[in-house]
């Protein structure tokens, strides 16, 4: 890949993961429920998500999914339920302070955290056809695509890491100001109903989009 391409791509990728999302959702859920340190595992499932999403897209297996009227709805459906499912659960956390819940580090694992993240991105139609739009316009079909894919697979983490850790931060930092159990809730019912609105525009998402 040359140059100015890569550069135009990193540009683009800062928008891409800037734009707000359920992955933004829950890196701030993260950050506002097991403080920076914790939270900021989701971000590395994101990340494999995004990974997953590409590979599916390398391997020719994303065009069949955005084009298959059963596999598209199968997995658009799926991601639906598991954004109301995440929904449900933050709506129904318990109003913790930060300083209780940094105590009890078996409240949830970074395994958990990772693969939350994980499901977010890898299970979402959305990714599939979005790469399958962007990512054609900078690759170079007479080059070596395996490269090219690594390249852009990097470039989507490290914008993604930077992105999500100042999301993860920012809900970080306003929970750590928060001592109220009643705030906390709010906050809680908050990104749950987000999850939940998330799932709810995902249901509406078509192919042609």
């Amino acid at each position: 890949m040359e140059f100015s391409t890569w550069a135009a791509f990193f540009a683009a990728s800062w928008a891409i993961s800037l734009s707000p999302g359920a992955g933004a959702i829950a890196a701030m859920s993260s950050g506002l429920n097991h403080g920076f340190r914790r939270g900021y595992f989701t971000t590395f499932g994101l990340i494999l998500g995004i990974l997953t999403q590409i590979l599916l897209v390398g391997a020719g297996l994303g065009a069949l999914i955005a084009t298959s009227s059963l596999g598209f709805a199968l997995v658009k459906y799926l991601g639906v339920a598991y954004l109301v499912y995440l929904g449900v659960q933050q709506w129904r956390a318990p109003a913790t302070p930060m300083v209780a819940a940094d105590s009890d580090v078996a409240l949830v694992t970074r395994r958990q955290l990772v693969l939350r993240g994980w499901g977010i991105n890898a299970v979402n139609p959305k990714g599939t056809v979005f790469l399958l739009a962007v990512v054609p316009q900078f690759l170079n079909l007479k080059g070596d695509l395996t490269h090219q894919y690594l390249v852009i697979a990097a470039t989507l983490a490290f914008t993604d890491m930077v992105v999500m850790a100042g999301y993860t931060a920012l809900a970080a930092r306003v929970l750590s100001a928060l001592r109220s159990s009643h705030h906390i809730r709010i906050m809680n019912r908050t990104f749950g109903s987000l999850f939940i609105a998330a799932g709810a525009l995902l249901a509406t998402f078509k192919r042609s989009a």
